[in-house]
């Protein structure tokens, strides 16, 4: 038996500095992201701050995308994507739990359905082993900005006027003047029009990711999901109702489930990867990788869909994300307005109900 006396020092102090090394750089680069100690650097908070100021502080509520409705079902795969990822959600035959969320832009919860052209569809796979997979879409073919700093200069120019309860015409037109990335989304929104159903729309992942395969090779890609739905299966806006979407889904699930296609789109050699405001062009290769299947629907407050962030830079092994920096501005932001409003919850009894929604005209 070795003399315990004899046994060499222990390393171990040496192993909890190096961990508490550790822990030291990762906590100031968290703060140095959160701008704890650059306080003139634009953070999450800032940005949170601004959503609150242009759509007002509804407790409980999320900061962006506001207004939504909860839904569920699974993802199934046709095995087509399986040869760029090994993510197990693209496995041939394989069936994937899926907790979504429809929702329209803006922070205020009880904004009219038809007050914006835009619906967002966010969407969480939850795969085997505890792996999941979150990603949120929108439906509009790209963003207006490519940085985080141009998506808050957007923000501080269209807040409202005080005096007028509008933004200033004069701010909003220097800022569009002063970005000229931003002109393919004008162009869209010009002729863009509020849609009658979630239902019917194309939802579009603007931001870029990687797909790994099993020779580790990456493979630049863009997704979105198309519906097979037609527009005369629900009932359609009605005069003066301000929810028609909700209702408009309620009746489509009644008749049975709701799809989609799962399209990625795979880049070519000089296809921007870090640039949302960018389409690729319309002759890159398209997979359809499986069909969304919607089965269900449940209120936002008390729904599935109710406590999950759903940041996009959550995804499983097989896919990676990009260099484009909106993806970790997304997730910081993310995170600042669901801490916000789950202490919100945890504190004021009601607080997701405790707003109450202005008459609507």
């Amino acid at each position: 038996m070795t003399d315990p006396s004899r046994q060499p020092p222990s390393n171990q102090p040496w192993r909890w500095a190096v961990i508490g090394l550790a822990v030291v750089v990762l906590a100031g680069a968290f703060a140095y992201v959160a701008g704890w100690l650059t306080p003139q650097r634009l953070s999450s908070r800032r940005l949170v701050d601004t959503l609150q100021e242009g759509g007002g502080v509804h407790p409980g509520f999320r900061r962006n995308h506001a207004k939504g409705v909860c839904v569920a079902g699974y993802f199934e795969s046709n095995g087509e994507a399986a040869s760029y990822s090994t993510a197990s959600v693209f496995a041939a035959g394989s069936r994937t739990p899926v907790v979504g969320r429809f929702a329209l832009p803006g922070g205020n919860p009880y904004a009219p359905d038809s007050s914006v052209p835009i619906r967002s569809f966010a969407l969480r796979f939850a795969l085997p082993h505890g792996e999941q997979w979150r990603t949120g879409m929108n439906s509009m073919p790209v963003f207006p900005v490519a940085t985080p700093q141009a998506f808050y200069d957007q923000l501080v120019a269209t807040l409202p006027d005080p005096a007028t309860g509008k933004p200033d015409p004069k701010k909003v037109g220097a800022f569009f003047a002063s970005h000229p990335e931003t002109g393919a989304f004008l162009a869209w929104v010009k002729t863009a029009k509020p849609s009658a159903s979630f239902v019917t729309e194309t939802y579009e992942g603007l931001n870029a990711f990687y797909f790994v395969d099993g020779t580790g090779k990456r493979h630049a890609v863009r997704w979105k999901v198309t519906p097979v739905a037609n527009d005369d299966a629900g009932t359609g806006p009605q005069a003066g109702d301000p929810d028609y979407l909700a209702k408009d889904l309620r009746q489509r699930l009644a008749q049975g489930p709701q799809r989609w296609q799962l399209r990625v789109t795979l880049a070519e050699p000089g296809d921007p990867t870090n640039d949302a405001t960018k389409q690729w062009p319309a002759d890159r290769h398209s997979i359809d990788a499986g069909t969304l299947v919607i089965e269900s629907e449940q209120p936002q407050d008390s729904g599935p869909c109710r406590d999950v962030n759903y940041d996009p830079t959550i995804v499983p092994s097989g896919i990676e994300i990009s260099d484009d920096p909106l993806l970790p501005a997304r997730s910081a932001a993310y995170a600042v307005s669901y801490l916000r409003r789950t202490s919100e919850e945890a504190h004021v009894p009601g607080a997701a109900r405790a707003t109450t929604p202005p008459e609507h005209p």
